[in-house]
């Protein structure tokens, strides 16, 4: 038996609602990075290379030290994904892109997750523009012109 200690409220379903939603999506992530033989993180950083990246902007992307990156990226180039150079207009930079079979690669990856397109599928038109107002708001960056003060959610 679970133990609860909080009362159970709106707030708190929203809340666990969320958190199992953040977790099944990293799950599915997973499960994704494993069918191109990456790890998460791998997956991650060769997904963010669609141009080339100077490695210290990366690493602040996403929240991360620099020399975890430069492991990463050193496992991409590894495999053949990613290759490393100096940067044409600064020399003490190094930028990172993708190789060809890693453009494939990435491209397999974001095909095979799926989790977003089919949790979206299950929502009508509105309900999406709903859901995309609400993520907006909830993370701070709804435009102005998004007054939800009025909308009601959508009936069952």
């Amino acid at each position: 038996m679970a133990v609860t200690y909080r009362v159970a409220t709106k707030s708190s379903e929203a809340e666990a609602l969320l958190l199992d939603l953040v977790n099944a999506y990293e799950h599915a992530f997973e499960r994704a990075a494993e069918t191109v033989a990456l790890s998460a993180a791998q997956a991650c950083v060769l997904g963010r290379l669609s141009e080339h990246r100077p490695m210290g902007a990366l690493a602040e992307e996403l929240g991360c030290d620099a020399s975890n990156i430069s492991q990463i990226v050193g496992r991409l180039e590894g495999l053949g994904l990613a290759y490393r150079e100096t940067a044409p207009d600064d020399r003490r930079v190094r930028v990172v892109s993708r190789t060809t079979t890693g453009h494939q690669v990435s491209q397999r990856f974001e095909r095979s997750f799926s989790f977003a397109r089919d949790a979206l599928a299950r929502l009508s038109g509105e309900e999406q523009d709903l859901l995309t107002s609400l993520l907006h708001k909830a993370l701070g960056s709804a435009p102005a012109e998004h007054d939800l003060s009025d909308v009601d959610p959508p009936e069952d």
